[in-house]
């Protein structure tokens, strides 16, 4: 359950992943993620990771978090070698960029024609996988 203070924020967020991803499933993933730390992670979209040592992975192309003092998003599109989220880190906003990860106090933050044609792409790159 979100508190009032976080759900307009996360709301807003949602519905403009959504609207970039028409017809894409969105899931809640509970568990135990990379670092150990327990999470609620909205994924949207479906994507199969290929690993070199094992089984391949099923994951979200665009996941929606909410930590403790900010909001995260995970895009696990790549372009070529590179994760997307590398080719709009100038053009995001007032937001920390990692690899496949942004993190941000709230939407207005970001630069969200940006964000949305970010997720988008994301979701063009990762076709729906069948079944």
């Amino acid at each position: 359950m979100l508190s009032e203070d976080v759900r307009p924020g996360m709301q807003r967020m949602d519905e403009a992943i959504v609207a970039a991803m028409p017809g894409r499933s969105r899931v809640l993933w509970e568990g135990i993620f990379w670092g150990g730390t327990e999470q609620r992670i909205i994924g949207y979209g479906d994507l199969v990771q290929p690993r070199p040592r094992g089984k391949e992975v099923r994951w979200f192309v665009v996941g929606l978090a909410r930590q403790k003092s900010h909001l995260s998003v995970y895009v696990n599109a790549a372009r070529g070698k590179g994760y997307l989220l590398a080719e709009y880190a100038g053009k995001l906003g007032k937001a920390k960029i990692g690899s496949a990860a942004l993190t941000f106090r709230s939407p207005e933050d970001l630069d969200l024609p940006a964000f949305t044609e970010m997720i988008a792409a994301a979701s063009e790159l990762c076709p729906p996988n069948p079944g």
